[in-house]
């Protein structure tokens, strides 16, 4: 569930568009004016907003936050202003770009997205850098990295409920004797994650647990250390318990020793519209304290503000 809050009645775009002119006149920057309006408006709303801001003042407004705005509060604002397509396009370059074997985002968007938005992914993929997602990742990956991640971006899944028991039986046997086997590698394990339906990977899941008494996830445990076996772990967390990934994220993101700010802005920017809302209830209940209280003591000023807002939690 979203945590986004719309804002009712939806004011004319046109407005939207001269209050954010405003907000950028002058000495100084209404950073306060920008979130009331952007932290308010849903993806079709904020394209509207960007097309007709740059038809009314010729200018692009990404562009004009860039400038107007800096640090984390302006890679917030910019990633929630985007199309989410592309979106994560940008992150999925980016996350190529600087990509070392610890690096989860990749499996992130290939494995928490629906297959329609992967494949508009893809496509601003193509839009933006001239050539393909899937040629990237093999280009910046290697070994066992680029086995399982090339094929799980270039998976369009069936997103149907139905599943086939018994190959999910004789899928779950495959998965157990090559986890028991330490072959993380193996053909048919990536093939399954990569290409089975979510529905169909939880039922092979559900008979994993109940034939050999252990939950997958732990059962790649107990190889922590190897951080082939991490992504593999991620990949499995991020296709049937997508929440408990993202409170792994948040907690890691949000901890004694310092905020990981780029891993916070990306999960409150990607999930604010999507399940946000569950995530925030998931963290609750494994941290005792609400997600919002976590943040605003470990963030500070408008970026604060913004992210407060985006859970749905400010006063608009």
């Amino acid at each position: 569930m979203s945590t986004l809050r719309v804002a009712h009645p939806i004011p004319p775009v046109s407005d939207d568009c001269e209050q954010l002119r405003k907000a950028f006149e002058g000495w100084g920057t209404n950073e306060g004016l920008i979130i009331s309006i952007l932290a308010h408006r849903d993806a079709a709303q904020r394209k509207h907003i960007r097309e007709t801001y740059h038809e009314t003042y010729g200018e692009d407004l990404l562009k004009v936050l860039d400038k107007e705005l800096t640090s984390d509060f302006e890679r917030l604002v910019r990633l929630w202003t985007l199309d989410p397509s592309e979106r994560d396009a940008i992150l999925a370059n980016e996350a190529t770009k600087k990509w070392t074997s610890s690096n989860q985002v990749l499996v992130e968007i290939a494995c928490t997205r629906s297959s329609d938005h992967l494949f508009f992914v893809r496509k601003a993929y193509h839009a933006l850098y001239k050539k393909s997602l899937e040629e990237d990742v093999a280009h910046h990956t290697t070994g066992d990295y680029r086995k399982l991640l090339v094929p799980l971006v270039s998976s369009y899944r069936y997103e149907g409920d139905e599943v086939n028991l018994t190959l999910a039986k004789t899928e779950a046997k495959l998965l157990h004797g090559k986890i028991s086997d330490k072959a993380y590698n193996g053909e048919d394990l990536i093939r399954i994650l990569a290409t089975r339906s979510k529905a169909q990977i939880n039922a092979t899941l559900n008979h994993y647990r109940d034939s050999f008494g252990n939950d997958i996830i732990k059962d790649l445990e107990a190889d922590s250390k190897d951080e082939f076996v991490s992504i593999l772990r991620a990949t499995v967390e991020c296709l049937i318990r997508p929440e408990e990934y993202f409170v792994h994220v948040l907690r890691s993101a949000i901890n004694k020793t310092g905020t990981d700010e780029g891993a916070l802005t990306r999960v409150v920017a990607t999930r604010a519209e999507v399940d946000l809302k569950i995530i925030a209830e998931e963290y609750q209940r494994r941290n005792t304290v609400p997600l919002e209280r976590a943040i605003v003591k470990d963030t500070t000023g408008d970026y604060e503000k913004m992210l407060v807002a985006l859970l749905g939690q400010d006063d608009a």
